[in-house]
């Protein structure tokens, strides 16, 4: 039984746990240590093993996750690095912003490192994560590492320098999505829907919307005829119709440039702050 020590239990850290245990791991071999109170909480309300010291943790356990905020993953790593050397677990690391290099700098030379960046849906069990393998990480880690992040969405095998873009496209964009489901929202209420209401109409288009995407993705992806987003919005839209008239007004008004714009904003700010 593989047995994985999370090092940090806030939001992200429960959801994986939570997730994980849903999804038939047991609880037993789930370890769960934290600075404060926050891992003792999650492992009595999870059933998982509260272990107060993260050296026994780091010894005992297969999977390593660095759950932790940025800034203290290199004090951790320091904390951990004689038990890491002994025990040579699969680390895995879900802090944004340390880069693969800088992770194998702080660990005991030929530490096996993915790094992995998941989506606050992870929360929902609607995860978008990416992963990236260090120099020792082989591809029976990488399967471990993505056995425990589908069981909170979906993953996808990505090169590291392609982590800032997928910040644009995943890490920040539920702000978007949210911002556009308030937008459409407020425009039911201008027609006169109740606010409430106008949220849950809206979602539930957007979750088809999107289901819809995925169905058609996986149908090319198997060699058939799926179509992609432009497709479908070609098949909604009838001649002189009511949703090419909101379509090219979306675009009058810059819809796709400003999309675009706030993706490349993201990309930029995310790379500024890797330094």
């Amino acid at each position: 039984m593989t047995t994985y020590g999370f090092i940090g239990a806030g939001n992200m850290a429960g959801a994986i746990v939570r997730g994980a245990i849903a999804a038939g791991t047991d609880p037993a071999s789930i370890w769960l240590t934290s600075a404060h109170g926050s891992a003792a909480r999650l492992a009595e309300k999870t059933d998982a093993h509260y272990e107060p010291d993260a050296e026994a943790l780091a010894a005992a356990c297969d999977v390593v996750v660095l759950a932790v905020k940025p800034r203290v993953v290199p004090a951790v790593t320091v904390r951990i690095s004689d038990a890491l050397a002994v025990s040579r677990p699969l680390v895995v690391s879900i802090a944004a912003g340390i880069g693969l290099a800088r992770l194998e700098s702080l660990l005991p030379e030929g530490a096996r490192v993915v790094r992995a960046m998941p989506n606050m849906a992870a929360g929902v069990g609607q995860s978008m994560t990416a992963l990236a393998a260090g120099a020792a990480a082989d591809e029976s880690d990488l399967a471990t590492a993505r056995a425990l992040m589908d069981s909170v969405g979906r993953t996808v095998l990505i090169a590291e320098e392609d982590f800032p873009i997928f910040v644009g496209l995943a890490g920040s964009a539920p702000a978007f999505v949210f911002t556009f489901i308030d937008a459409l929202a407020r425009a039911g209420v201008l027609g006169g829907i109740p606010k409430a209401r106008a949220v849950e109409i809206v979602a539930q288009t957007v979750l088809g919307s999107a289901r819809a995407v995925q169905v058609e993705a996986a149908a090319r992806a198997d060699g058939g005829a799926g179509r992609t987003p432009a497709d479908l919005v070609d098949a909604v839209c009838s001649p002189g119709g009511t949703t090419v008239a909101g379509l090219v007004a979306m675009e009058r008004a810059g819809f796709s440039s400003a999309v675009i714009e706030a993706v490349r904003a993201v990309v930029a700010a995310d790379r500024e702050l890797a330094g």
